[in-house]
Parts: structure tokens; C-alpha cells; sequence
């Protein structure tokens, strides 16, 4: 087994979000960041939020939701926004493009 498939199987196992015939929709980190909060930033505030999306089979975000908050409410807020607005590469299930729903981990640190 070559590393790029022991890592696709490592991640779908971690995320519980891929199903069999499932792969979850993506998206280009590096182009799709959030702005920290003023007030977060003059508070310190840190911490990891980890979001689900639901996104459609053009590539929009439909829903979304936070799974487990970053403990500070203005922090989740820009997160779920921030990514919210980015474009995915949809997911697919059975080997076709289609509406899956993705996790996100966003980590917020000064």
C-alpha cells in the first residue's frame, strides 16, 4: 500500500465523516482563511473549532454547524463564516459528484 492511500485511509477513519463510496468535499486552506476577531485578539483568545458543512454538488456550502466549539463564541462565529464562503471541490459518493457533508477543524493561535 503506497502512503498517499494509508493517509486517505488514516484520515476518513479520523474524520467519521466517509461512509463506503463516500469522499468527503475539500477545500484550498491556504486561499480560505477567517480575519481574528478585534475583540478576540485583544482578549487572547485561542482554540481549535471544529466544524461540519454540508456542501452541495457545485461546490457551495449549503449548512454548516460547529461539532466542537473553540470555547470562545466570536472566534466560532468567524470561522464558520470564513469557510462557509469558500469554494469546495464537492465530494462524491460511489465514484459521482455529490451533496456530502465535510468536517473542518479551524485553529485559531496567537
Amino acid at each position: 500500500m503506497n502512503k498517499r492511500l494509508i493517509g486517505f485511509i488514516a484520515a476518513a477513519l479520523v474524520s467519521g465523516t466517509a461512509f463506503a463510496g463516500e469522499v468527503p468535499a475539500t477545500f484550498d486552506a491556504k486561499n480560505c482563511k477567517a480575519e481574528y476577531p478585534k475583540a478576540s485578539l485583544m482578549n487572547e483568545e485561542q482554540g481549535a473549532v471544529t466544524m461540519s458543512f454540508l456542501v452541495s454538488a457545485s461546490g457551495d456550502v449549503l449548512e454548516s454547524k460547529v461539532d466542537k466549539s473553540s470555547g470562545f463564541k466570536n472566534l466560532d462565529k468567524a470561522a464558520v463564516k470564513a469557510i462557509s464562503a469558500c469554494k469546495f471541490k464537492p465530494g462524491t459518493k460511489d465514484g459521482s459528484v455529490a451533496q456530502t457533508w465535510t468536517k473542518v477543524d479551524y485553529v485559531w493561535a496567537l
